[in-house]
């Protein structure tokens, strides 16, 4: 892998079939709309390509709900003189892929030797950054010959999906512009691909279906060393996004090609330029660094959802259907903070989606005979959980395991209050909290204090049989990071409830209609005051939940080495890990570092230094809070290699791809998210105190100079910082 920093681009050099999954993620493109994973144009779906949807799913017989892959309209291949030159087939003289991720631009190039002379293919795609279902590809040939070229291009209708197929019925129309449109199972949504081409050449042009591709074949007969381009427009509508998808699909691109290839470019290109004038993160001294961080901040922004007013990200994305599509919290405890910082509007949208789905969190806490909302904990259209029972299957029977993420990991909830608060806190948008903030508040408080137990002979309240950020410890009780984060829900909902009359006329009455306000306050403040929080021993160390000091102390490389299959699960009942102190990521570390003014600097240290040697960091999310709270104990040294590890973790390999025999790879925005918050929180010391914006700089050693850009509370702030310097200028 080559990194440029001058053309801010990711490349790739020579080809090997291996790559192929880990390269769909590295390379793909998008726009919050869709997500073109990273593949080549001539690969089928034994490859994986995906044109992945946002937001839109489908169920087949007993099979998992996942997010819909449209057919794929980007499909192309070429004979010469008669001969199929394909990867991997058909071994090239060079290959090159990459990707230039200040513009979201892909490019492939591919010589091969012929029996005539050299052909090489060179194509540049982009997914629209402004007309979200808008696909643009430029597909050239390059011969050093008189070449006989037939190029086979269209829409190539089967998917790679993992638990499909999904649609029902294909249906083709062979108009002046090809459509493809997928009939899915469940929901009979209709899924419109339109595609057409144009050619700076002369040819000749006929249209032939092959099962389930529709295709132009496309004749011509180059000049030696004269480019030959065919621009190809897509567009993608679902009838989630009109009553009549295939005639918007067909309209687009007509004025996508009336407009032409380099306009489109051009116009695409500046909307990315003007995006990074705010997101944009310089770091003198460590170009390393600046690359990893940037292009995470890239990925990021493939998957804002800007299109829409009400929708989330998922947890791999826009890379595929692992992880069902859904969202977790991820979204809301380790994306937000980017959103915020930088497009607060789309920030807003991501909650908007919470607010938007508490009927089904209620719901959900119903079906367990539980009050208030508990959020699904991997959460599909109108809050569905699309989390199943049995989560992993066993390695050795071939069986699924019964797991408890669906039923156990109650902090989810929190964790929408948490992002609520931060969003207003962030932008001090209190209007927010009248439009669905504060019910959402309440309903999550009612459903913690619902669950809390008290013993006997005790004054104080428990929570039991539940997860942590800890997967590997299931049906634990008091674990520490779920508790507080229960304790910081009570705490907004009482002071939101003292805080009622402050709020519009029409919000009070809402409220004072639906909640016994006063009941409600006393309650809260009870349970918040009583509720058990783990208190350091005599070590300094918190304990991460009733029980855990008796474990085993195995290291991890001890309970490595217990595993009998590469793909064992390490978790639930008979995991390798369940019986031990070795955790999954960080947990009593996430508390620390989300509520740093608990402890004293030492007590978090020493936190820090008992748990990172007993963590797997078997998530993507764990190593940036060891890199924040390595930073808020003094430590930025410690903290750089957590950083760069999430920083990485979508350019380098060696990332889980397996629990059991369930794949989960794609790409991994929470880890960028997370690589951000360091960045900025941990080595840029961003904080607020009494409602203005401070900063207190804790640069790593090669880092001579730190520059970003953040808005708080609708004012922009260039931020400038050495070790032993830091000015905030409001732009």
């Amino acid at each position: 892998m080559i990194a440029d920093l001058k053309n801010w681009t990711i490349k790739e050099s020579g080809f090997s079939e291996d790559k192929v999954t880990s390269n769909g993620n590295k390379f793909l493109c998008g726009n919050g709309y869709l997500g073109i994973r990273g593949t080549l144009e001539e690969f089928d779906k034994e490859y994986l390509p995906s044109i992945n949807l946002a937001g839109i799913y489908d169920q087949v017989g007993n099979g998992w709900r996942e997010p819909l892959n449209a057919p794929n309209g980007l499909y192309t291949r070429i004979k010469i003189d008669g001969v199929y030159y394909d990867l991997p087939k058909n071994e090239p003289v060079n290959h090159e892929q990459e990707v230039n991720y200040r513009h979201g631009i892909v490019t492939r190039i591919t010589r091969w030797e012929t029996r005539r002379g050299n052909i090489t293919v060179t194509c540049e795609r982009f997914a629209h950054y402004d007309k979200v279902h808008l696909i643009c590809m430029r597909y050239s040939i390059l011969a050093d010959f008189h070449a006989d070229v037939e190029i086979l291009t269209g829409i190539d209708g089967d998917v790679w999906d993992i638990h499909g197929p999904h649609y029902d019925q294909l249906l083709f129309e062979e108009e002046d512009i090809f459509t493809a449109t997928g009939i899915t199972h469940e929901n009979k949504d209709r899924v419109a691909v339109a595609e057409e081409i144009s050619v700076n050449h002369p040819y000749e042009r006929k249209r032939k279906k092959e099962g389930r591709k529709l295709l132009h074949r496309i004749c011509l007969i180059t000049e030696a060393n004269k480019k030959i381009d065919l621009d190809k427009m897509v567009a993608i509508y679902t009838s989630k996004d009109c009553k009549e998808p295939e005639e918007a699909a067909k309209k687009e691109v007509r004025e996508a090609l009336q407009r032409g290839y380099e306009v489109c470019k051009s116009t695409h290109m500046n909307i990315w330029e003007e995006h990074w004038k705010t997101a944009e993160i310089y770091i003198e001294g460590d170009p390393e660094a600046m690359e990893a961080l940037n292009y995470s901040l890239y990925h990021l922004q493939c998957i804002a959802p800007r299109h829409s007013d009400s929708l989330s990200i998922a947890a791999r994305g826009l890379s595929g259907q692992t992880y069902k599509g859904a969202v977790f919290w991820d979204t809301e405890m380790f994306m937000l903070d980017y959103f915020l910082y930088t497009q607060p509007e789309v920030a807003k949208t991501l909650l908007r989606y919470r607010i938007d789905t508490l009927e089904g969190a209620k719901k959900k806490a119903e079906s367990y005979g539980y009050e208030g909302a508990f959020y699904a904990w991997e959460s599909q259209e109108g809050g569905y959980d699309a989390c199943s029972d049995y989560n992993v299957t066993d390695v050795f029977t071939k069986r699924p395991m019964r797991t408890h993420f669906k039923d156990k990991q109650i902090h989810i909830s929190a964790a929408i209050v948490y992002g609520i608060m931060r969003y207003v806190k962030i932008t001090g948008d209190q209007r927010f909290l009248e439009q669905g903030g504060i019910e959402t508040i309440l309903e999550c408080a009612k459903f913690y204090d619902f669950l809390l137990v008290k013993k006997v002979h005790s004054d104080q309240y428990e929570l039991h049989d539940v997860i942590g950020p800890d997967e590997y410890h299931e049906r634990v009780n008091n674990n520490g990071y779920t508790n507080r984060m229960a304790k910081f829900t009570f705490e907004t909902a009482a002071k939101l409830l003292d805080d009622l009359m402050k709020f519009s006329k029409e919000t009070i009455e809402k409220i004072e209609d639906n909640y016994d306000v006063e009941r409600c306050k006393m309650d809260y403040r009870e349970a918040a005051e009583r509720i058990f929080i783990p208190k350091p021993d005599e070590n300094g160390v918190l304990e991460q939940f009733d029980g855990y000091g008796k474990l085993e102390d195995a290291s991890v490389e001890e309970v490595k080495g217990r595993l009998l299959h590469e793909k064992e699960y390490w978790g639930g009942a008979y995991g390798v890990a369940s019986q031990t102190k070795v955790i999954k990521q960080a947990d009593v570390v996430t508390w620390l570092t989300m509520f740093s003014e608990d402890f004293s600097e030492e007590v978090m240290l020493k936190n820090w230094r008992y748990y990172e040697p007993r963590t797997e960091h078997g998530s993507s999310l764990s190593a940036c809070m060891y890199a924040l709270l390595a930073c808020r104990c003094g430590m930025p040294q410690k903290a750089y290699s957590f950083f760069m590890k999430s920083a990485s973790a979508d350019l380098l390999p060696g990332g889980k791809e397996w629990a059991g025999l369930v794949y989960i790879g794609g790409t991994h925005p929470a880890a960028a998210g997370g690589a951000y918050m360091t960045a900025i929180q941990g080595f840029g010391g961003v904080y607020v105190e009494d409602g203005e914006l401070k900063v207190k700089p804790q640069l790593p050693e090669q880092w001579k100079k730190l520059r970003f850009t953040i808005k708080y509370q609708n004012q922009l702030y260039e931020i400038i910082e050495t070790k032993d310097s830091a000015v905030i200028n409001p732009l």
